[in-house]
């Protein structure tokens, strides 16, 4: 192991010590901007948030490319999928110490990732030929954190050309997973408010709704790898190209008012006003309305196929054919914010296989044992160095 290997491993077990929710990283980006300045960096803190953005200029003129990182942990109570726990216990010694905070999704791993990425260039910035971002983003759960960084308007001053990012996966450790074209769920929020709190007219409408759910909740973890392994399997993933989750629960409002509130997990996002124009109608037939809390729809993670096809074709002649992975369907469970930066410069996130079958770490995010090989960082971080060069050099 290099020092840079263990160093790296050491800030990731210092941010699962002490993990942070979406908007309260302040000691996370603190760690991360000490780094990043003390490897010679131009560190901008306080984006959007807790948000770093950190810039490397190489040894000669050329384009700028954005690599993004998210740093929040997640509410372990309602941000985590109830299978049952393992008995095995894989962050001894380093077990978050935050009541009911965790890094359940492997944002600590990417942060991690990011600052090895930036701390291997900056090493070597002569195989540098423009200009790299590195961004460190706050607020990835409640998808807040991409918007509110861009909003500064810091990262499309530097007018990248391409973005890219990685997300933890149950893949075996080792491998890398590229998604042309696919990638993750557009997200919809719609309220169907019924006036006089009709019990009856609010369990109607629910049910009427969860006909439109394709996709169900995996059951166990098995499930889970069974699942997320199908969008590998070109027969089994032609059959996912289209998707939409459901999770809705309602309310009573203190006027009385009954209020049943739907989220939408929706693939391909062109699919949205066929299932506004849905629900509508459904509510319309109950005398109740519908409102929109967050005007429009959350656009759905969509990989450039050209860059995600030649990051492949990069990365299988790098590491080895047998270290990447090709998914061909969205995993229709989860939604990510990246899909801002992807509107802004085209690009791609990957799949990080962070899973050890021998040992019992499952990669799964967001479940209650999830646990990743901490061999996966450095692998990382050899890829995305890689890449990131490659793309340059090839603009």
């Amino acid at each position: 192991m290099t020092i840079l290997e263990d160093d790296l491993i050491q800030l990731r077990r210092a941010i699962h010590r002490h993990p942070e929710l979406a908007g309260e990283e302040r000691e996370t980006a603190g760690l991360v901007a000490e780094q990043l300045r003390a490897a010679g960096l131009e560190v901008t803190t306080g984006v959007g948030g807790h948000g770093v953005l950190a810039v490397l200029d190489g040894s000669a003129d050329g384009p700028a490319v954005v690599y993004r990182a998210d740093m929040d942990a997640v509410d372990v109570r309602y941000n985590a999928l109830s299978f049952p726990r393992s008995d095995r216990v894989f962050d001894e010694g380093f077990a978050s110490r935050v009541p009911d905070v965790a890094h359940l999704c492997g944002h600590d791993l990417h942060t991690a990732i990011g600052v090895g990425v930036a701390r291997t260039l900056a090493q070597d910035s002569a195989g540098v030929r423009g200009r790299l971002a590195f961004v460190f983003q706050p607020a990835e759960e409640p998808l807040q954190g991409a918007r509110a960084m861009l909003k500064t308007g810091l990262v499309q001053k530097l007018a990248p050309r391409e973005s890219y990012a990685l997300h933890c996966a149950p893949f075996p450790a080792g491998t890398i997973t590229v998604s042309p074209g696919y990638g993750l769920p557009g997200v919809d929020n719609i309220r169907i408010v019924l006036p006089g709190g009709d019990d009856a007219s609010a369990a109607a409408i629910a049910s009427e709704v969860e006909k439109i759910n394709t996709v169900e909740v995996p059951q166990s973890v098995a499930d889970y790898h069974a699942r997320f392994r199908a969008v590998l399997d070109p027969e089994i993933a032609a059959s996912l190209q289209e998707s939409v989750s459901v999770t809705q629960w309602t309310e009573r409002m203190p006027d009385g008012q009954r209020v049943t509130n739907i989220m939408l997990k929706v693939w391909p996002q062109e699919r949205f006003p066929e299932l506004r124009t849905r629900v509508e109608r459904l509510a319309a037939q109950a005398g109740a309305h519908v409102e929109y809390p967050y005007s429009d729809p959350f656009p759905a993670m969509v990989n450039s196929v050209e860059l995600s096809a030649a990051a492949g074709r990069y990365l299988g002649s790098a590491l080895g054919p047998e270290s990447v992975l090709w998914g061909r369907a969205s995993w229709p469970h989860n939604c990510e914010d990246f899909a801002l930066f992807l509107n802004e410069a085209p690009g791609a996130m990957f799949y990080l296989g962070v899973a050890d079958a021998d040992t019992g770490m499952n990669g799964a995010p967001h479940t209650l044992d999830f646990a990743a090989d901490e061999r996966a960082i450095a692998h990382g971080v050899r890829a995305m160095a890689g890449l990131l060069t490659h793309r340059l050099a090839a603009r």
